[in-house]
């Protein structure tokens, strides 16, 4: 009797089938199980076990009563199913390593350092999980704080090296949060876990969104909506539907920013307490979606109503901390952008330069950023060596964090040089380009 319990994969049939990946990047589950189940031979006790589901709740998906949005879950059903990440958003999975590679990395055993035997002796995943289930999780106020803190780290570091290497980190911590939510707690405890892992899957969100991987940040960003919506944290929804904004106008899609930065605001509207700080910051994302839509005066407008609500701003306004990082600088530097993408180039370039010079230098990310946006506004004006001489100061800055937006950027510039690239001015740009930022797949080549 085979062993219906261990993982194998699904036939190829199946997943090649338009109708399994059609349910699978809308995560239909309902429909994903009742595929396996007719052309798999999986049926639903076995799906049960194999994502550790209970018989009852796969039941109630097949019959339309329970949709599955939690992360966790989903990569548990990828997992059990042998589902590849990728047809259901999510990074590529430890298990589709193809095995030839596995066993050709061991083909040459060297004698173990001395720190792989100290890593030898940790205990392994398993047994971390069957530790974890004997001791008593007992959490506070101080517990939760602690949680705060290391997402403040989190984006500290994200500002100065990207997110790209922080992620793993992040979503261990994201998975072990929603783990903790499965145990009966206090409310006060149990609502701010909620907002403390709505906090991690934003950033993890972030993280995949600066790599310029929409899906998966797609994903993330839906899961903290998810999350915050569990203790009616409006603030956050709308902070996330910002986010969410903001990518869609990287993905040229400025109708669907337009109307995600407005359902934003509408949350916001609709919450207790919100401060001027995240109106203002809402109002200059709105800005950037008329921007992107080439509508001036919705543009203008909107960045009217941002710099009126940051007026309004108190030292005594209880903002969240999500929003402090969005101060008097970036309120200028976001508006010499605004202008920039309407193509008001004389108006954007000292907006961005005044902001340039008050921003903190530890902002990595930032200042690549910015800094090329003002190399695009002074070569729009036609100012080839300030605009050369610029985007050469940003290279280094840009070549210290890790960001394929950053490298977007670049490209772009890079891009709009064509027709100077015999100039001495380019040439010396290239060159430093080339000192800084090798050449890779898909960036610019001198």
């Amino acid at each position: 009797m085979p062993d219906t319990d261990r993982p194998q994969e699904l036939p190829a049939r199946l997943l090649t089938d338009p109708e399994m990946i059609e349910a699978c990047r809308v995560r239909d589950f309902a429909r994903v199980f009742r595929l396996v189940k007719t052309k798999a031979g999986i049926y639903p006790s076995m799906i049960a076990r194999r994502c550790d589901l209970t018989p009852s709740r796969v039941g109630e998906v097949i019959a339309g009563r329970r949709q599955l949005q939690h992360m966790d879950v989903i990569e548990r059903i990828s997992d059990g199913l042998r589902i590849p990440g990728h047809m259901l958003g999510l990074a590529r999975r430890p298990w589709e390593t193809p095995q030839a590679l596995a066993v050709s990395e061991r083909q040459a055993p060297q004698p173990p350092e001395p720190e792989q035997q100290t890593r030898a002796s940790l205990p392994g995943p398993d047994v971390d999980s069957i530790l974890a289930l004997a001791t008593q999780t007992k959490l506070s106020a101080a517990t939760l704080e602690a949680f705060r803190s290391s997402i403040q780290d989190y984006w500290r570091r994200d500002d100065q090296h990207g997110g790209e290497t922080l992620r793993p980190a992040i979503v261990g911590q994201l998975r072990y949060v929603v783990g903790l939510l499965k145990e009966h707690r206090p409310p006060s405890i149990q609502n701010g876990l909620y907002g403390i892992a709505a906090e991690l899957a934003r950033l993890t969100g972030w993280t995949y969104f600066d790599a310029r991987q929409y899906h998966q940040a797609r994903a993330y960003f839906t899961e903290a909506l998810h999350l915050a919506k569990e203790i009616d944290d409006r603030q956050f929804m709308a902070n996330v539907l910002a986010c969410m904004s903001l990518q869609a106008t990287y993905q040229d899609k400025p109708a669907d920013s337009l109307a995600l930065v407005t359902a934003a605001q509408d949350q916001a509207r609709s919450a207790l307490g919100t401060t001027p700080r995240v109106l203002s910051m809402l109002s200059m994302r709105e800005a950037f979606a008329h921007a992107t839509l080439g509508n001036r005066a919705g543009t203008h407008r909107a960045i009217g109503e941002a710099h009126r609500h940051f007026g309004r701003i108190r030292p005594s306004d209880p903002d969240p901390s999500w929003v402090t990082y969005f101060d008097e600088p970036k309120l200028i530097v976001d508006t010499g952008i605004a202008h920039g993408r309407l193509g008001e180039a004389a108006t954007a370039e000292p907006l961005i330069a005044d902001a340039l010079r008050r921003e903190a230098r530890t902002n990595q990310r930032g200042r690549a950023f910015h800094s090329f946006w003002l190399a695009r506004t002074q070569l729009d004006q036609g100012k080839l060596d300030q605009a050369c001489h610029t985007a050469t100061q940003a290279l280094e800055p840009a070549s210290a964090v890790a960001s394929e937006r950053v490298t977007g950027h670049l490209r772009e510039f890079y891009d709009q040089l064509a027709p100077h690239r015999q100039e001495p001015v380019a040439l010396a740009f290239e060159a430093r380009l080339r000192e800084l930022l090798p050449p890779v797949s898909g960036s610019p080549r001198p």
